[in-house]
């Protein structure tokens, strides 16, 4: 088996993404997490851009000794000179150097011809390699290069004692079978190619960085630039967990590669870049997003109940993620739904399981996110009283600031619709008087308290009270998410207990 180098950018190309600046300290905390990772090489940063980058990478080669520190440089004295001396403490140092190939860069970017470059590239090369023996060299935009100018740019960089050749797609151009000719007409063009390692830059411009990055490393490429949670430039860069778990899980395809990433590290280190940045990760990122495992379709939940496998690629745990989730909404079946509730400690008969699923499906088509403070609720509204005397069966209100609450209100007695119009100081008031007309009963009430059972602008509302009717104080639960709904519940909760005695 071969090993595959991981090159993490989060700390350079990954910081560069407009918005994602980090201090020194924040750099230093990132770096222990990528050393904890598993990471081969850390580019620190790029210390001629700034005293603060500078100083990250001069912290982080003091204090990081098990992966090489890489800083970044242009093919220039200063920027050479700069990274030398952020780099001085480093147990394993690089100095990663880049010079663009493409004739686009050329003519409106430098404005220097093929050989001059060349002489460039020559000079800044030796110039590090008195400094730093490990130097890494970028030809930049070689993907819009000429390849007979690549050839000719990466032999002498090898010939002047660079040691890896890293191909980057700066501008995420290129699909997957150009990035495999490109890395296979590289090795069987450049003479001296078997003295460097080949390592690849992806860009995601086009949504095909990983997928770039997996065809080079099948074309001979053993080194993968990347960063966590893909961040970078524009669209970002390879993502350091796509490409890692691509390789883990697809083994028939890969079996013969492997890299030294303690996978079990990964989300944790998500969450540390995505803390620290303030880059949101977006619920369906592969691997690390919040919906990547987790599963609402009541046919997937059914499957995964009976085999994990038959939806999940992954195992969560292999990442760091607990467990998968079965998250309980509109599309989710009765057989989570039942799943989820023996784990609270409900063990319901089929009769009071179908009340209660009757109920749930009616609150996930109001109600986003469904929680288990809200199937708690589901199941003590529900199932408690199972032959209620009255039933909701609907109700309307009109209210504002310039007109008299109003409520109309249809209850069900053993299938028998009565309706009652009231109005009241409010809302709640005039339903309340409604109730009374409809069950005839005239309860007073003496307490009255709402709160909110969840979270979020949905969150199930549940009102408790207690009525004093014919003497007799009962008290009565109900919740919705619509509060009045909710405060009509409560109500026939109380009404329902006395006359089911």
């Amino acid at each position: 088996m071969e090993k595959i180098i991981i090159f993490d950018t989060t700390l350079r190309d990954g910081e560069q993404a407009p918005g994602a600046s980090l201090n020194p300290q924040q750099k230093l905390e990132i770096a222990f997490q990528l050393e904890k990772l598993g990471v081969d090489v850390i580019e620190a940063g790029f210390p001629i851009a700034s005293a603060g980058d500078f100083q990250a990478v001069k912290d982080i080669s003091r204090k990081i000794k098990k992966a090489v520190i890489c800083g970044l440089a242009r093919c220039l004295k200063p920027d050479i000179v700069a990274a030398h001396k952020a780099l001085m403490a480093a147990k394993h140092p690089r100095i990663h150097l880049f010079l663009a190939t493409s004739k686009i860069h050329l003519k409106y970017k430098f404005k220097k011809a093929e050989d001059e470059i060349l002489r460039i590239a020559k000079d800044a090369i030796r110039l590090a390699r008195k400094h730093c023996a490990d130097i890494e060299f970028s030809p930049e935009d070689a993907t819009r290069s000429d390849r007979a100018f690549i050839y000719r740019v990466v032999e002498t960089a090898i010939n002047e004692g660079a040691t890896t050749i890293n191909i980057p797609d700066t501008v995420g151009y290129s699909y997957p079978q150009e990035i495999y000719s490109l890395i296979t007409d590289i090795r069987n063009n450049v003479s001296n190619i078997e003295k460097a390692v080949i390592a690849i830059h992806c860009h995601d411009d086009l949504g095909l960085s990983t997928a770039n990055s997996l065809s080079a490393i099948l074309a001979g490429a053993r080194q993968v630039h990347c960063t966590v949670n893909g961040i970078g430039e524009r669209a970002g860069n390879a993502s350091l967990e796509e490409v890692v778990m691509a390789l883990a899980t697809r083994k028939d395809v890969f079996g013969d590669f492997f890299t030294q990433i303690n996978t079990k590290e990964i989300y944790r280190t998500s969450r540390l870049v995505s803390n620290l940045t303030d880059f949101v990760v977006p619920p369906n990122k592969a691997i690390v997003g919040k919906n990547a495992f987790r599963h609402e379709s009541g046919i997937h939940q059914d499957a995964i109940l009976k085999k994990r496998s038959t939806y999940e690629i992954m195992d969560p745990h292999d990442v760091g993620i607990s467990s998968s989730q079965l998250v309980l909404g509109k599309h989710s079946g009765r057989h989570a739904f039942s799943d989820r509730l023996k784990k609270m400690g409900f063990n319901l008969d089929a009769k009071q399981l179908n009340t209660a699923f009757m109920r749930f499906k009616d609150m996930a088509d109001k109600k986003k996110d469904i929680y288990d403070d809200d199937l708690r609720i589901i199941v003590e509204d529900e199932v408690r009283i199972i032959h209620p005397v009255w039933k909701l069966e609907s109700f309307e209100v009109s209210s504002g600031t310039k007109i008299k609450p109003k409520a109309l209100v249809v209850l069900d007695k053993k299938g028998k619709l009565l309706t009652a119009q009231s109005s009241g100081d409010g809302p709640v008031d005039a339903c309340f008087k409604a109730l009374d007309k409809i069950t005839n009963l005239k309860a007073k009430l003496e307490d009255f308290r709402l709160e909110a059972v969840t979270s979020g602008k949905d969150a199930l509302g549940q009102v408790s009270l207690k009525l004093n009717t014919r003497g007799v104080v009962v008290s009565g639960r109900g919740s919705s998410t619509d509060i009045v709904e909710a405060a009509i519940k409560a109500y026939l909760d109380a009404v329902n207990k006395p006359k089911s005695k």
